[in-house]
């Protein structure tokens, strides 16, 4: 159980860490230093967690893992779009 309270602690609290970049980004509407690889990569693996953390009955990892899912979503999402709309795609 402690196991499962840390692991959606870390997810929950990156999902707010996504939150500030999700914040910037759509504030600066310029993509700097950030490519939407990398994080396409970690939303697949979070939605890989979405299915593992059931299996483990670890129900807190799992809603950390929904958040941090929802976050990359919306991140790599704003990425694509401010890359196409400034023409660096």
């Amino acid at each position: 159980m402690i196991g499962d309270l840390i692991n959606g602690t870390f997810e929950s609290l990156g999902s707010v860490f996504i939150l500030f970049s999700i914040i910037k980004l759509r504030k600066e509407k310029q993509v700097k230093g950030v490519d939407y690889k990398h994080i396409a990569f970690f939303t697949i693996w979070g939605i890989w967690n979405l299915y593992y953390y059931p299996s483990l009955d670890q129900r807190l990892s799992f809603i950390g893992g929904i958040l941090i899912v929802i976050a990359n979503v919306v991140w790599v999402s704003q990425i694509i779009y401010y890359s196409r709309i400034n023409g660096e795609e």
